[in-house]
């Protein structure tokens, strides 16, 4: 291949790479002896610096992509749908950073936000990827830089279980999802994804069908495990409760866009190469004077919808039930982010019938991401002043911070689906998608189980609410948050009002 064609299509990693870097230098060369506040100003700034010329370099490329010469095999992809991930993941980097200016969980600031700007990195490679091996290689990218952000307060012994229980269950899916390319790869003969939709639809695969379905089973766990879909979630609420602040800001938010953004790719490549099938059916019909029949399911469809139908319906139910009984704000969080990774593959179910869906699983996605990381900020600033992130720990917060207490209830409202914040428009839009799928109604049941566990995920969000602003306060002492911290989180909740009255700026 031209590798000066590969250099510009994968300018905004490098970019971060370049950053991270930068970051360590400064951070071990020239601030080993200043202040940790500043060490921790001038290491996060230097990333989201970082993160704005990549997001200037995502901006600049075009919709060309990158080939292999020879095959014409699409390697990977810019434009498009894969550049409103890569800047939806560069924002979300960048406000995690900030959020950092205001903690003291480590001395190795550097080495953390270098960490980040890497894993950020391995996200942007995995929304433009189209062949396994690429995949494979920006899942594990990511995926080592979390183990290792969830393990970076070493004080905590949470942090250290959290990390090991997070890595077990990575090294799991990995195995799986390793296992289920090889199976891909022999049936097909190819690691490209196009190729292997065109194999699978093929005659070859009839023969194959057994394998397929190992193959389809062991890629959704795979993958179940990178979204923490049900049963793979077992490592969330540890890890969200477990992890430093900005760190678990940062697997709920980056780890999800660049993870979904990875099925919507799948879902992309099954709907053309559908498409593209049934033109074929289209063209004989005319061509012999008979009216072509309506799509059906092929192939790789049928089982991959069967299963991410069920990994949606268990996420919702199991997700919302769960976050009942918690009294943890962070394990809350971690069982309504099950909750909400039910909601999205409900839409990706459905994408054989209506690509449409890519869209609005998108726009649910970089939503939840710009709430969930104002949420954890939160979080972090009540835990800091109180040393607890139990519920609890919120009492009275509308006398001790208004303007905080404010921040949290636009957020809840949103993440609960309240019109007119931007998360009812992510449902409203996700949904009406599934219900208008080919056959009419054949969504239906499933939108009427996320709508009934919507109305069940108020009620553990109101909890916290109540204990901000109707039961009396324990401690009325004011909590103080850093200046920088609390004018992302206004910024962050501002966007979730505005964008919710206009949401078609997104």
């Amino acid at each position: 291949m031209n590798y000066a064609d590969l250099f510009r299509v994968t300018l905004p990693e490098t970019v971060l790479e370049v950053a991270a870097l930068l970051v360590l230098v400064v951070d071990l060369g020239f601030l080993r002896k200043a202040a940790l506040k500043v060490r921790v100003a001038v290491a996060a700034l230097l990333g989201v610096a970082g993160c704005g010329v990549a997001l200037w370099a995502v901006l600049l490329q075009g919709r060309e992509g990158l080939s292999f010469r020879d095959s014409h095999e699409l390697l990977l992809t810019t434009g498009g749908f894969t550049a409103v991930a890569q800047a939806g993941i560069l924002v979300l980097t960048a406000l995690t950073l900030l959020l950092l200016i205001d903690e003291d969980f480590t001395r190795h600031v550097g080495e953390f936000v270098a960490v980040v700007l890497m894993a950020a990195a391995g996200g942007l490679l995995i929304t433009g990827a189209q062949d396994l091996l690429v995949i494979f290689v920006g899942l594990e990218l990511l995926s080592l830089g979390l183990y290792i952000l969830t393990a970076f307060a070493k004080s905590s012994g949470k942090s250290a279980e959290a990390a090991m229980k997070y890595y077990l269950f990575g090294g799991m899916s990995a195995a799986f999802l390793l296992f289920g390319f090889s199976y891909l790869y022999g049936i097909t003969g190819s690691t490209n994804l196009h190729r292997i939709l065109l194999g699978v639809y093929g005659w070859n695969a009839f023969y194959a069908a057994p394998l397929l379905y190992v193959a389809i089973v062991m890629i959704a766990a795979g993958l179940g495990f990178k979204v923490a879909a049900v049963p793979f979630h077992l490592w969330a609420p540890d890890t969200y409760e477990g992890a430093p602040a900005p760190a678990a800001a940062f697997i709920a938010s980056v780890s999800k866009v660049a993870s979904f953004a990875l099925l919507i790719a799948i879902g992309t490549a099954s709907w053309h190469v559908f498409d593209g099938a049934h033109g074929v059916v289209r063209l004989v019909a005319s061509v012999q004077g008979h009216t072509a029949p309506q799509p059906t399911y092929l192939g790789f469809q049928i089982p991959w919808s069967l299963v991410l139908i069920v990994l949606s319906a268990a996420s919702m139910v199991v997700g919302n039930l769960a976050a009942l009984a918690q009294t943890s704000v962070r394990r809350l969080l971690a069982y309504s982010a099950i909750a909400h990774a039910g909601y999205i593959l409900l839409g990706l179910a459905f994408f054989s019938y209506s690509p449409r869906s890519a869209g609005a699983v998108l726009y649910y996605v970089l939503t939840y991401g710009l709430t969930t990381v104002g949420a954890f900020g939160v979080v972090a600033v009540v835990e800091r002043a109180t040393g607890s992130d139990r519920m609890d720990a919120f009492l009275g917060l509308h006398k001790r911070n208004p303007v905080l207490a404010a921040v949290l209830l636009v957020l809840f409202l949103s993440l609960a689906g309240i019109p007119p914040l931007v998360g009812f428009w992510a449902k409203f839009n996700l949904f009406a998608v599934v219900l208008g799928v080919y056959p009419v109604g054949a969504g239906l049941a499933l939108v009427a189980l996320a709508v009934a566990m919507s109305a069940v995920s108020l009620y553990y969000y109101l909890q916290v609410l109540k204990r901000a602003y109707v039961m009396p306060a324990i401690d009325e002492t004011p909590i103080k948050a850093h200046p920088v911290t609390l004018a992302v989180l206004v910024l962050i909740a501002a966007a979730v009002v505005v964008l919710g009255c206009f949401p078609a700026l997104l």
